[in-house]
């Protein structure tokens, strides 16, 4: 389990802009790296329309941002265009990074309980240090408090 203060766990994994991409990938600048349930559906779709219409913001702050979840490139391919993404997305078919990260675990919908994503959020600063984590991330409102975290950086 990943904690605030603590080196933010190394990780490779295959992206939806081609290639791989890495921590060591964002040396020396502030990552957002967030982990999300499924691409195309409501909430994820909201999240990553949200951190996208935030692009300019972030990057005065000199953040990238990386969402992460269980979709192969090829979803996350058609989910880039269809919203017009343009950050990555990386692909963790076997959940071990989202597991690592701690954004994985038992989840209850409608009072059935199964394993999968928690929607959680992890701000990594350019040393590669967590800085915050955000767990059970609520959507709404979310991307402002990421934004506050950073500029606190």
């Amino acid at each position: 389990m990943i904690e605030e203060g603590k080196k933010a766990p190394a990780f490779s994994l295959a992206a939806s802009t081609g290639g791989k991409l890495s921590l060591a990938d964002f040396a020396g600048k502030p990552l957002v790296l967030y982990f999300y349930p499924r691409d195309d559906t409501p909430g994820c779709t909201t999240e990553a329309n949200e951190f996208q219409a935030a692009a300019a913001r972030l990057e005065k702050l000199g953040a990238a941002v990386v969402g992460v979840s269980k979709d192969s490139v090829e979803t996350h391919c058609k989910f880039s265009a269809k919203y017009g993404l343009a950050f990555p997305l990386l692909s963790d078919p076997d959940a071990n990074v989202i597991d690592e990260y701690g954004a994985w675990g038992e989840k209850n919908l409608y009072g059935k309980k199964s394993l999968g994503i928690i929607r959680t959020t992890v701000l990594i600063d350019g040393e590669g240090i967590v800085r915050k984590i955000f767990p059970k991330v609520r959507v709404s409102g979310h991307v402002d408090k990421v934004l506050e975290a950073l500029a606190a950086l």
